[in-house]
């Protein structure tokens, strides 16, 4: 039986050697690769069944490479190698294609041992680890040694998922490293080409911040993973034990490159404007694409790698045409990826071919793809450099027309902003830029004490009028240069440099006044350094050998009591202005408390308005005694207030902004209209009592004040004689011809007057003698200190004596005890009122005060026949 098989065996190879012509190694001459191969549809043969084939069944492929397209089958090659050298070689055969899944050498020995017996089996293919392998190479390389005269028959087993290129070469040893060492400085040298090319473009676009070299840099970051994973140099390098994941970066390489070259393209042509059909064909490409990403990551690998042959042909297709498309259109760049694109299409059409049998493998198609890459790039890379210099002369042409206009723009904005924050005339920085420097020094320093300062030259307007404009501006000049240059001797008085290195310290808010900021901690606390200083601007001004006399005020406002912002203290600021004290430089501090215009106050107005139509106010009467009789003869009605949030409002409070705002008017009718009415529902028990109504000036212009008056005395049928209309001697002088007029005609229809706090202002007694008044009030800063001082009895005594000669009763207000009283009666004063008599109450108290109350109190001043 042994003797059988021996005996086949022998015969077969035989018919071997007979069959196949052994590929003879020689001393000098090359080593020209020629095999037999076989396919196996089943992919399930093993090595003694192909031995066993007959001879016709193999296929002689003397060129010594071959290309099966992509086919599920197994190929197996037969080729025998003998050595003719005198000397042993040792020789390498090689498979020149990277992407073979699984590759198995079997040697064949008849030479010093039995006849067809293997003695060699090497395992390798880019779908095995890659380690371990004979070559550090990345493709399928065997070593085999051959003695003098020996031959060696190698048979090769070749399973791919892809195309099946079966590229046979048979180097002595030597030959190889060498020609594989001049092959990977070509290879690495390309791949350092596209590095550069990719840092390049990421410096570019890190500087510039356009995409478009960003989509170009991961673009050819794409072909250089594409070309280092097609040609092995990614698996033998980064993951040699991870086939898995070679087979995943060559599939994924494809769309990426792709993907981002289609970006590029449609950013570098700027398709969006210039060809709307191609940008809708990139765009629809560019979906496929990352579709086809997720295929290559998802889907088995010959599905895989048929949709990225589909997508490469369409693809490819696609810019090959954008290129003289956009070209067409007048766009510059589409010249540029024309040329760039062609060498590119034309090495992937033979790489393509050569893949699918169509054209022969050689140094021309296995290296098509790389080389039309490297010019693409090559040529694109001059397109982007050649798009940065014209971008770079447009800019520069570009910065060059901007820095011109920036500087027509400068100085006009240089000439606005001297407009803007000086003032024309002066020179003096204006109110803008001393709010600038208030907020930024009060931002610098929060913890600081400063304070605004500012001064109103109130006869300006009579100094134009009288001067003229021009010669009145040449005052305000020469009042400037002075103000500035002694506030710059005054070291609290802060002061900054502008751009131009001007010192600010003294600053224009308006046509009349100017302003300051003080540091408060460097000046004493009444102010006098600071005072003296200013009182050089009420030193007359010469001008045209005219002496003008310019009647400063001065305001201020503390920060950061006053204000926080330049804003509100300049505001404040020229409040304090305004309650000014009298005399001499008095410089007025803002205080809340007599600010008539806070917005609380406003909003009080508002609130009062409201209360009058809504009837929230109140009437208290303060009674009103005879020190003739005895009894009491009248009522003052006083306003209260009662607001929903604020409490009780005092009148002096909403009494001068209601004049100031003008709801004077209605407060007054208001008063008028209660006051009748409560007098009418006290008449049936006190038939002679009488009412007393505050008016204000503002009341004597009202042409319907009398009529409502009477209006209201006949409605509720009271005699005008019970009505006495109560206003202050300076409201009665405010508008002297005007307010004479108003009160002779209130006199007329029978309505008493009389002037309230007569002593506190200063009357002119002519005109007090032209009022139609029936009884003076004296203020109650006269009576208050009566009794302890005999300078205020003589005052008293005097002033009484003056009222009755003049034909007015006089009243005493303010009467606080018993003993003020008694004097009061024994000076002759006629009527009093106060709280010893009684304070201020509603009707709904008045009414049993009236009733109970008076006749304990008042038997005092019953006359003395009165016990007789």
């Amino acid at each position: 039986m042994r003797l059988s098989l021996t005996v086949v065996c022998c015969f077969t190879w035989t018919l071997v050697q007979a069959q196949t012509q052994p590929i003879t190694v020689t001393e000098s001459s090359p080593i020209l690769a020629q095999f037999e191969y076989w396919e196996d549809p089943e992919a399930d043969a093993d090595l003694n069944q192909v031995r066993n084939l007959p001879d016709s069944a193999w296929h002689l492929e003397p060129s010594g490479s071959a290309t099966f397209g992509n086919t599920p089958s197994a190929y197996w090659l037969r080729f025998s190698v003998r050595n003719l050298d005198p000397e042993a070689v040792n020789l390498i055969v090689e498979l020149a294609y990277s992407q073979l899944d699984d590759v198995i050498f079997h040697v064949v020995s008849n030479q010093n041992q039995a006849p067809g017996r293997k003695t060699q089996e090497f395992k390798t293919g880019d779908g095995r680890p890659f380690y371990p392998r004979q070559v550090d190479h990345p493709n399928m390389l065997l070593r085999v040694k051959l003695a003098p005269a020996q031959t060696k028959t190698i048979f090769v087993r070749v399973k791919t998922a892809g195309p099946t290129i079966l590229p046979l070469r048979i180097w002595r040893e030597a030959e190889f490293f060498s020609a594989a060492t001049h092959e990977q400085k070509l290879h690495f040298f390309y791949y350092g080409c596209l590095t550069v090319i990719i840092l390049i473009n990421l410096a570019v676009f890190l500087t510039l911040r356009e995409r478009l070299y960003l989509y170009y840099a991961i673009a050819i970051s794409g072909y250089l993973l594409f070309f280092a994973s097609i040609k092995g140099y990614s698996f033998q390098l980064l993951y040699p034990q991870a086939p898995g994941l070679h087979a995943k970066a060559m599939l994924a390489s494809m769309p990426v490159l792709a993907l981002f070259s289609l970006l590029f393209c449609r950013s570098f042509l700027r398709t969006p404007s210039h060809s709307p059909r191609l940008d809708l064909a990139i765009r629809v490409m560019i979906g496929f694409e990352v579709i086809n990403f997720i295929g290559a990551m998802m889907l088995d690998y010959n599905v895989a790698i048929r949709l990225s042959s589909i997508s490469a042909l369409v693809f490819f297709s696609l810019l090959f045409v954008a290129g003289p498309v956009t070209w067409a259109a007048g766009v510059r760049a589409g010249a540029f990826f024309t040329v760039a694109w062609t060498p590119l299409t034309v090495g992937v059409l033979a790489t393509a071919g050569r893949a699918l049998g169509f054209f022969p493998t050689n140094f021309m198609t296995e290296h098509a793809m790389q080389i039309g890459s490297g010019l693409e790039a090559f040529i694109l890379t001059l397109a982007l450099a050649d798009r940065l210099y014209r971008e770079r002369e447009d800019k520069i042409i570009a910065q060059a027309d901007s820095l011109r206009q920036e500087k027509a723009r400068n100085d006009a904005r240089q000439e606005l902003t001297e407009a803007m924050t000086h003032d024309p005339v002066t020179g003096l920085p204006n109110r803008n830029r001393f709010e600038w420097m208030v907020n930024n020094q009060l931002a610098e320093d929060p913890q600081g004490n400063y304070m605004v300062g500012v001064a109103r030259i109130t006869r300006l307007d009579e100094i134009n009028r009288t001067l003229g404009l021009n010669r009145s501006e040449r005052l305000l000049k020469r009042l400037a240069e002075q103000m500035t240059a002694m506030a710059i001797q005054l070291p609290e008085v802060h002061r900054v440099r502008d751009d131009q290195g001007r010192d600010e310290c003294v600053y224009q808010l308006s046509g009349d006044c100017v302003g300051i900021l003080v540091h408060a901690d460097k000046i004493a606390s009444d102010l006098e350094g600071l005072n003296q200083a200013l009182g050089l601007l009420s030193l007359p001004v010469p001008l045209d050998n005219l002496a003008i006399e310019l009647h400063p005020k001065f305001g201020a406002a503390r920060y950061p009591e006053h204000g926080d912002n330049a804003a509100l203290l300049i505001r404040n600021a020229h409040v304090g202005m305004e309650i000014a004290p009298r005399g001499l430089l008095a410089t007025g501090f803002y205080s809340p408390d007599l600010d008539i215009y806070s917005e609380g106050r406003l909003t009080l107005m508002s609130d009062l308005r409201e209360a009058i139509q809504s009837d929230q106010t109140i009437l208290y009467y303060q009674p009103k005694l005879s020190l003739v009789t005895g009894r009491v003869i009248g009522l003052e009605a006083l306003i209260r207030w009662h607001h929903p949030q604020r409490g009780s409002v005092s009148p002096a409070d909403f009494i001068p902004l209601a004049e100031e705002t003008g709801v004077i008017h209605q407060l007054t009718r208001w008063a008028v209209e209660r006051g009748i009415r409560d007098l009418a529902g006290l008449q049936s028990d006190h038939p002679g009592l009488g009412l007393s109504i505050n008016i204000s000036a503002r009341d004597l212009s009202s042409r319907s004040l009398k009529g409502h008056i009477e209006s209201v005395l006949g409605q509720h049928r009271i005699h005008a004689q019970r009505l006495t209309l109560e206003l202050t001697e300076t409201a009665a002088m405010e508008d002297p011809e005007k307010g004479l007029l108003a009160l002779k005609s209130l006199a007329d229809a029978g309505i008493g007057i009389s002037i309230d706090d007569f002593g506190s202002g200063y009357s002119s007694l002519s005109y007090l003698k032209e009022l139609p008044a029936t009884e003076i009030k004296l203020d109650r800063t006269l009576v208050t200190d009566v009794c302890a001082s005999d300078s205020s009895r003589v005052i008293i005594e005097t002033a009484i004596n003056m009222v009755h000669g003049l034909g007015y009763s006089v009243i005493a207000e303010g009467v606080e005890d018993e003993a003020t009283a008694r004097l009061l009666k024994g000076l002759g004063c006629d009527k009093l009122q106060g709280y010893w008599l009684g304070h201020p109450m509603p009707l709904a108290d008045l009414q049993p005060w009236l009733a109970s109350c008076p006749e304990a109190i008042l038997s005092i001043f019953q006359p003395e026949t009165t016990d007789k």
